[in-house]
């Protein structure tokens, strides 16, 4: 195992932190956690902004992690977030700094954030009809989504981009009319598998909608061309739309994240770290490695980056999905953060 970086035994090097600073939520979405909610982790067990600072230092100086990713639950319902992102923002080497969330609050935060040195958001919207939105995620709140989305574009956090789940019978058919939304408003349209990381452990491959059915959706209203950019370690497949511009002329993009049928995992280059201070590997481990204990039982920071290495070494090749013998880890998306 070496010293260097967050290496794993198959050579993958974890470059992208991604950093759940709450498991609470305030929307219900199916495929996320059921309508009454989970229980919430005690104040006791979350880490304080100190700690996931801390945190956030030994993997930026120490580890070679150029990108923070703060998600949830709803990373926005964090006191203290506009000041975990200036602490972070001021780490040198300076980290990329990201923010993803489900918009409901960002029309007031988008500025504080920004100044604070939040680079980008990822928005979290799967439909644009009102009545659809309650039924997906129980609560009445797509205005405050689209008021979201439009401060981070006046806000500069771009490229501005959304991530939507298509699900059979509720949403499957909006595929076009997002693409056409985002085209208009400048933002950049992720499409995402649904994944089985639901609380309710109802995940169905069968009824799942595919990066395959996606892409013809698309196609039967659009051109899309295969994108020249070196996809790296991204999740997602892009295509440019031909015909279309994004923001600052650069060609109009699209992106399919097909984390079940079309999995990246030889080409990951994340690790994960819960709001409860815990180390995961993998979006779909089963196995944590604990670093709050370490942290409040006085370890030092070589001993974290020595614990969170070894965490990583640990990494499987891949996260097993389509093996009979998978199983759908204990804690929900919620709990884990995107």
């Amino acid at each position: 195992m070496t010293n260097a970086g967050l290496v794993d035994r198959y050579g993958r090097m974890a470059t992208d932190l991604r950093v759940s600073l709450t498991d609470r939520c305030n929307l219900r979405c199916g495929y996320c956690m059921p309508v009454e909610g989970l229980p919430w982790l005690p104040h006791s067990a979350v880490l304080t902004d100190d700690e996931v600072v801390r945190l956030v230092g030994v993997a930026v100086r120490r580890l070679g992690v150029g990108e923070v990713r703060f998600t949830g639950g709803e990373p926005l319902l964090r006191p203290g977030l506009v000041g975990i992102v200036a602490a972070v923002a001021g780490l040198t080497p300076r980290p990329r700094v990201c923010l993803t969330t489900n918009g409901i609050g960002l029309d007031r935060l988008a500025e504080p954030l920004r100044a604070a040195g939040l680079d980008r958001v990822n928005v979290s919207l799967d439909t644009l009809d009102a009545g659809r939105f309650e039924r997906l995620a129980h609560r009445r709140r797509l205005p405050d989504v689209l008021a979201g989305l439009e401060a981070a574009r006046a806000a500069d956090l771009t490229p501005v981009k959304i991530n939507t789940v298509l699900m059979r019978g509720l949403n499957d058919d909006e595929a076009p009319a997002l693409l056409r939304f985002a085209l208009a408003q400048g933002y950049e349209l992720r499409f995402i598998e649904q994944m089985p990381l639901d609380a309710q452990h109802g995940w169905d491959r069968t009824r799942m909608i595919t990066a395959a059915q996606i892409l013809a959706a698309l196609r039967a209203e659009f051109t899309l061309l295969p994108d020249p950019a070196d996809r790296a370690g991204a999740p997602a497949e892009t295509w440019l739309v031909d015909g279309f511009t994004g923001p600052g002329g650069r060609p109009a993009r699209v992106g399919v994240i097909g984390s079940v049928t079309r999995p990246f995992c030889g080409d990951c280059d994340r690790t994960r770290l819960t709001a409860d201070g815990q180390v995961r590997n993998c979006l779909f481990a089963t196995e944590e490695s604990d670093l709050r204990g370490a942290l409040r039982g006085g370890a030092d920071d070589e001993e974290i980056a020595r614990r969170w290495r070894a965490a990583m070494w640990a990494k499987r090749a891949g996260h097993g999905i389509d093996d009979p013998t998978f199983l759908q880890p204990a804690r929900p998306m919620s709990a884990i953060g995107g």
